[in-house]
């Protein structure tokens, strides 16, 4: 079992000036700790729930490329982009920027996007659910054909065209950057999951409902012939911050998870101070987990 951080917040209380010194330190930090896994958030404004639209927030391809050159091993990954936010072959272009610059450490995270407050707030559109899985499908395809050296195009689909799906370079990882679609969605986001994902990731699930989801997908990728074991499966923790009192609460609760096959718990720092969090609270949980398998 690993454990991953995801930056969701911004907030430092020293203000916007050490931000980009919090994010070389938490980068610092989380390697030290032997964290596997650092993503931060794709939205033009900070969800409503987290404080909205007038709190802080990084555009995360930038913020990852920064983190990238100041980290060696760490996973590099954006959990996750909403398909609405790039158009699909600029999109692999990032991808796969980050990915040289990384010396192969970059995931790219896909979802069908949700906030529409941010799209109607910087006019970009953003269609109606049924379309948003179109086009994300159409970009899963898209990234795997720009990703395929065989093959530069063109690509014609019902909402993207392309006339040449050409990448150079190419991306350092083999066969190309990792894939991991975020989403629970029984009916369509695990069926794409099934079809184009390397890796899935599921929010905060009861471990029941983690197990019925496991086997939803199980039975997609039979149906798509794909290996279920391939596949990756990470969950964004939604738990109290880490502390000594409960963590041991926390590695039984893992343990569990660990049980069905995840092989990722990400967890999310309560602040921007993200360096300090990681150094207190996650550490000493990145060694009690280390062994769960």
């Amino acid at each position: 079992m690993k454990l991953g951080v995801h930056m969701m917040r911004f907030d430092h209380p020293q203000g916007t000036d050490v931000l980009g010194l919090e994010l070389a330190a938490a980068g610092a930090a989380a390697e030290a700790a032997g964290v596997s896994w650092l993503s931060v958030m794709d939205h033009y404004f900070q969800m409503e729930h987290v404080g909205g639209p007038e709190e802080p927030m990084l555009e995360c391809y930038t913020a990852l490329g920064y983190l990238a050159a100041h980290t060696s091993t760490v996973r590099l990954g954006v959990l996750v982009t909403g398909v609405t936010y790039r158009h699909p072959g600029l999109l692999a272009k990032i991808v796969t920027t980050l990915d040289v610059l990384s010396g192969g450490r970059a995931t790219l995270g896909l979802g069908a996007a949700w906030y529409d407050r941010e799209h109607h707030g910087l006019g970009v559109p953003f269609p109606p659910l049924a379309e948003r899985f179109e086009r994300l499908e159409e970009t899963l395809r898209i990234c795997r054909q720009m990703w395929d050296p065989a093959d530069d195009g063109p690509f014609e689909g019902a909402h993207y065209r392309l006339a040449e799906t050409r990448c150079v370079p190419g991306p350092v990882s083999t066969p190309y950057p990792e894939i991991m679609i975020g989403g629970g969605g029984e009916r369509k986001t695990l069926r794409l999951v099934a079809r184009y994902g390397d890796a899935c990731n599921f929010i905060g699930p009861s471990h029941a409902e983690l197990a019925h989801k496991l086997d939803v997908l199980r039975a997609h990728c039979d149906e798509a012939g794909r290996d279920y074991a391939r596949i990756r499966k990470t969950v964004l923790y939604l738990g109290d911050v880490l502390t000594e009192d409960d963590l041991k609460v926390f590695t039984e609760d893992v343990t569990e998870y660990a049980k069905l096959g995840v092989d990722t718990v990400i967890l999310r720092p309560p602040t921007g101070a993200v360096a300090e969090w990681i150094e207190r609270d996650v550490a000493p949980a990145v060694r009690r987990v280390a062994d769960l398998g």
